[in-house]
């Protein structure tokens, strides 16, 4: 019984020390991050995509931060994005470069399951992990997960990977704003209707 207490008691005294010692690292190696890139980061769509010339969002935003890149290369998040970030860093609003991409409706892929041959090359490609599936299995896609970045379909060999819109919801309806609002009653004036 003295045994398994001692035991006990050894390994309580080690946890405790190793306790502190992770505490100290923790306070002592802290890597303060730029909260102007914390900012960039959060207003970014997270689609991972790569389509702004950078291997994620989190770069873009150091990117931006830096001054290595402008706020107009981020196709999935559009107007909208390049809008709230000249609004956080005090620069012009400029529309999007299309040399990165045009803008469009948020997509997901789809997987036509009686195609898929189970190849594992859209796992391999998939930035955020939205796919599951293994090796000669039929793969399926986490539509919450997606997020429409595209990079599965290419290398898909038999072509089952499809992206379709969104289909949009009352949880994601806006109020328009004033202006759209009168180029609304406007347009509907000269029509007559």
């Amino acid at each position: 019984m003295a045994e398994v207490l001692t035991a006990i008691l050894a390994l309580g005294i080690l946890a405790g020390l190793f306790g502190l010692l992770l505490g100290y690292s923790a306070i002592r190696f802290h890597v303060e991050s730029d909260p102007i890139v914390d900012q960039i980061d959060a207003i970014l769509p997270q689609t991972q995509c790569g389509q702004c010339g950078f291997p994620g969002c989190r770069p873009y935003a150091e990117a931006i931060a830096a001054g290595e890149a402008d706020i107009n290369r981020c196709p999935p998040g559009g107007e909208t994005v390049i809008r709230a970030l000249a609004d956080l860093l005090g620069r012009d609003v400029k529309p999007l470069d299309e040399e990165h991409g045009e803008h469009k409706a948020k997509e997901v892929a789809v997987i036509d399951e009686s195609q898929c041959i189970g190849c594992t090359l859209c796992i391999q490609a998939c930035p955020v992990d939205a796919i599951l599936g293994a090796a000669k299995h039929m793969h399926t896609v986490i539509a919450e997960e997606c997020t429409g970045c595209t990079l599965c379909v290419e290398p898909c060999p038999v072509d089952c990977i499809h992206m379709v819109p969104v289909k949009r919801d009352i949880s994601e309806w806006l109020w328009p704003s004033p202006e759209e609002r009168r180029i609304d009653i406007a347009a509907a004036g000269e029509t007559g209707a």
